[in-house]
């Protein structure tokens, strides 16, 4: 496992997430209230300037013109350093200022106005209703900046204290939340190989409901996928242990046979167990081949082409056993199809119409460019299937009761599943003769290829 897989927690992410984003949070709500409590300082205070301003004013006739300077003593206050003031006649003279004030103006503007430098003061500036007096009130602004910085910290340290707190709780709150994931992950982790029911958590959330439908439907998939290898062992170990069973009592009377003649009747039986075996094994390893649900290759294929060479594979077959074998295909017919799984499918339809076809009867394959697409049809003069058995002769293994015949039960469903694997339709109906059989097979429109 890499270090980026390793590190990955789900947990991890959410709890950076919400703190980084509650920190970020925070950090911005203190810097707007660090600038909306130093704009509200400064409009205190300059109303502050105001007001002392004006009160100074109320307070300029108690001193004579004549009088000198007077000089205000020290009052200890953390604030008094940081505020001064000048009183002013209208010839000019300083009438009276706080400690530490120059001996000259402050400022020669009206109003509000401000000292440049790295600590500058904030000043104001008025006359009186005369105009005979002019008062200048100064304070330094580090006393605002003081203040406002003094309020963010009281902001900031209770929001740093309850940020391990409010961490604790988020990661207990996402551990928590996420349980219902270790759930499931223990239901799983503690299952057999051959449970597989669906998954119910006592709590499911929302959120996790889709994992969990997509896990139930793979579950059901995979226990359908698994009955079905079951049952094909199981039928197959049936089948073929009947051929197994015959070849080992046929071996016994070989060894056993008082002659030449009954050794080679022996031999000959075990011959035709054997090719019997044989063929079983084949459709048994062809079938299992088809069962995965992959898709499959196509490519054009020239239909009466295909089937007349499995019509000639099989011909000598048909003369063996006296059965006249024909083809009807009139015109060429190409189709987007795999041939191979095409072939398999046709050879077992002829190979079935051939094995149940009593001596003198008649197979006849057919092509056809129908109107609802190619179609491929294999009739005989055999015994037939009653209509209400066909569904279930397309199963596997399934025979008709009463037939003489060698046989698997598989041509049929082999047949069916490679239809299956075409899209195709695969009909059972009334044969040559009485009754007969007819298996059709119909393709998609969309499979014709071009007549060449």
């Amino acid at each position: 496992m890499d270090a980026p897989t390793r590190w990955f927690s789900l947990r991890r992410r959410l709890l950076a997430m919400i703190l980084g984003g509650v920190t970020l949070g925070w950090l911005t709500t203190l810097a707007l209230t660090y600038r909306d409590a130093h704009h509200e300082i400064d409009a205190l205070a300059d109303a502050q300037l105001v007001q002392a301003a004006q009160t100074l004013l109320a307070l300029a006739g108690e001193y004579d013109d004549d009088d000198d300077v007077a000089d205000l003593g020290e009052d200890g206050h953390k604030y008094r350093k940081h505020l001064a003031f000048q009183l002013w006649d209208e010839a000019g003279r300083l009438l009276l200022r706080s400690p530490g004030a120059p001996a000259g103006p402050f400022t020669q503007e009206d109003g509000f106005s401000q000292a440049p430098g790295h600590h500058p003061w904030r000043f104001y500036a008025r006359w009186d209703g005369e105009h005979r007096l002019r008062v200048v009130v100064a304070e330094d602004h580090r006393v605002r900046e003081q203040l406002s910085g003094h309020i963010a910290g009281r902001l900031l340290l209770p929001a740093l204290g309850g940020l391990p707190l409010l961490g604790l709780w988020v990661w207990f709150a996402t551990r928590r939340g996420l349980a219902p994931l270790d759930a499931v992950a223990d239901q799983v982790a503690q299952r057999a190989p051959d449970r597989l029911e669906p998954l119910v958590p006592a709590s499911a959330p929302t959120e996790i409901r889709p994992l969990l439908n997509a896990l139930n439907g793979l579950f059901a998939r995979v226990e359908t996928t698994l009955d079905k290898e079951r049952r094909f062992t199981a039928d197959a170990a049936h089948e073929l242990r009947t051929p197994l069973a015959a070849l080992a009592a046929q071996a016994q009377v070989a060894r056993r046979a008082r002659d030449d003649a009954e050794r080679d009747q022996a031999i000959d039986q075990i011959a035709a167990v054997s090719r019997r075996a044989s063929r079983l094994v084949d459709q048994l390893l062809t079938l299992a081949r088809l069962d995965p649900g992959t898709p499959i290759a196509r490519a054009d294929t020239r239909l009466d082409l295909l089937a007349a060479q499995v019509c000639a594979d099989l011909g000598a077959t048909a003369l063996d056993k006296g059965i006249g074998l024909e083809l009807d295909a009139p015109a060429p017919l190409t189709v987007r199809v795999n041939a191979d799984l095409l072939a398999i499918l046709l050879r077992n339809l002829v190979d079935n119409a051939i094995r149940y076809t009593p001596p003198g009867g008649q197979v006849r394959v057919a092509v056809a460019a129908d109107v609802e697409g190619p179609t491929l049809t294999v009739r005989d003069s055999g015994p037939g299937i009653p209509p209400g058995q066909r569904e279930e002769a397309l199963a596997r293994f399934h025979r008709l009761a009463g037939q003489d015949s060698e046989g698997s039960g598989l041509g049929l469903s082999i047949a069916a599943r490679i239809a299956e694997l075409h899209g195709a339709r695969l009909t059972l109906g009334e044969g040559m003769g009485t009754p007969g059989l007819a298996v059709s097979l119909g393709l998609a429109a969309d499979a014709a290829g071009h007549v060449e």
